[in-house]
């Protein structure tokens, strides 16, 4: 019992030390397809945009997420040049243009959440910038079109999968889905991973919302 009592007491204490220094394995750029994060509930999207947008960009170890971990600088509002660039690429759908710019709401959650696990390596402004980036080395919207994979259409997993690991250098993405109309898996999101420095690709951890048996068709909602 003691021994049980002192390995469980380690465990505890390592899983203390990464959240407070925000050591991981990889990262995690998570982009979401607005069609199917705006489809329900009804005028959740004050605006959106026809191609994916960046949800957030997450450091993960092996078997669990870290989030909201401590040490790090308190997030700072962007201003300028840096919120015209975010808003291209990290739109802010649930809320209109002037309160997103000003109170950058999305970007400081997803920063106090995520970023903030990180910070040994980017700084904030290297955070956000590192995630345009490994967006802008991704077109996964023409990747799927040229495999056939077309908003409106459904697939199996296997189909969609295998088209984006045609840009990952076979690497594993997450595919994420949820299911608006019952009885029909959706994709709602795309998990790409890479390694620490990001200059390289890492398979990501599957988060099993996708029917991975290809028994039924995944929906691209257009």
């Amino acid at each position: 019992m003691f021994k049980w009592r002192i390995v469980s007491a380690l465990v505890i204490l390592n899983f203390a030390l990464f959240q407070v220094y925000g050591d991981f394995d990889y990262l995690q750029l998570v982009l979401t397809w607005p069609a199917s994060f705006c489809y329900q509930p009804k005028d959740i999207c004050k605006r959106t945009v026809n191609n994916f947008t960046i949800h957030g960009l997450w450091p993960e170890k092996k078997g669990f997420r870290l989030e909201f971990c401590s040490g790090g600088t308190k997030y700072k509002i962007f201003e300028d040049n840096m919120v015209n660039d975010l808003e291209r690429h990290w739109l802010q759908m649930k809320f209109d243009e002037n309160y997103a710019k000003k109170h950058q709401p999305l970007w400081s959650y997803q920063y106090r959440k995520h970023g903030m696990c990180c910070y040994k390596l980017y700084n904030q402004n290297a955070y956000f910038l590192l995630a345009m980036r490994l967006k802008d080395k991704l077109d996964l919207l023409t990747t799927l079109r040229t495999h056939g994979i077309t908003p409106g259409t459904k697939h199996t997993f296997s189909e969609i999968q295998k088209a984006i690991k045609t840009v990952t250098n076979n690497k594993d993405p997450d595919l994420k889905c949820v299911e608006h109309i019952k009885g029909v898996k959706e994709l709602n999101e795309i998990g790409i991973c890479f390694n620490p420095a990001a200059d390289s690709f890492h398979d990501c951890r599957h988060s099993y919302t996708c029917d991975e048996t290809d028994s039924t068709k995944t929906l691209f909602r257009l």
